[in-house]
């Protein structure tokens, strides 16, 4: 997925056509107004995690493996009582990607685990959280072709932020789709 010259094939795509593309759509004057792909966050939330160790512990070697990088495990950050959860349990897991590791992160979810999902009819393009950020969530873990299905101790889901250096949701959603993630309603970009 890298090209001759050491640079990921969605990053050349990126620096070749999509700044050429947002420059020409939105007017930018100056190069450092395009917006860029900052980083992509990989969440998933294990409630169950407080209670089994195994099941943590799993979860964090399933992520090493869609990420390419150690994830960190969360903790609860109060005590709450109706959920048994005290302070400082684990409750998570989180990596964050940057550089060419999300571009590679972005190529395979774009090309290998979305095909995979089940029923999938393109994400919703309006489902932005206002500041040009856009999460999107996997119900199974599974759908990461990386995923060892006889390693896995129970099947959970995971949020994937792509987090855009613009304020503009507009501006991210055309981002977005050049880097080629099928929004619903859209013929899918082939980079």
């Amino acid at each position: 997925m890298t090209a001759d010259n050491g640079k990921p094939r969605l990053r050349r795509h990126y620096d070749e056509k999509v700044r050429a593309r947002l420059t020409e759509v939105f007017g930018f004057d100056n190069p450092h107004q395009v917006p860029r792909l900052v980083k992509i966050v990989i969440n998933a939330g294990l409630g169950e995690g407080k209670d089994n160790a195994k099941f943590l512990e799993s979860a964090v070697n399933e992520l090493t493996v869609i990420a390419g990088q150690q994830p960190v495990v969360t903790k609860a950050r109060k005590s709450i009582a109706n959920f048994h959860l005290r302070e400082g349990m684990p409750i998570g897991a989180m990596v964050t990607l940057r550089s060419r590791r999300m571009y590679e992160f972005l190529d395979r979810f774009i090309s290998t685990a979305i095909p995979r999902v089940r029923d999938f009819r393109g994400f919703n393009s309006r489902a932005f959280d206002g500041r040009g950020n856009y999460t999107v969530g996997i119900k199974e873990q599974m759908v990461f072709a990386e995923v060892d299905y006889d390693k896995i101790v129970k099947i959970h889901g995971l949020n994937v932020t792509f987090v855009t250096s613009t304020d503009r949701d507009d501006e991210a959603l055309v981002l977005l789709r050049e880097l080629g993630m099928p929004f619903r309603g859209e013929t899918p970009v082939i980079v």
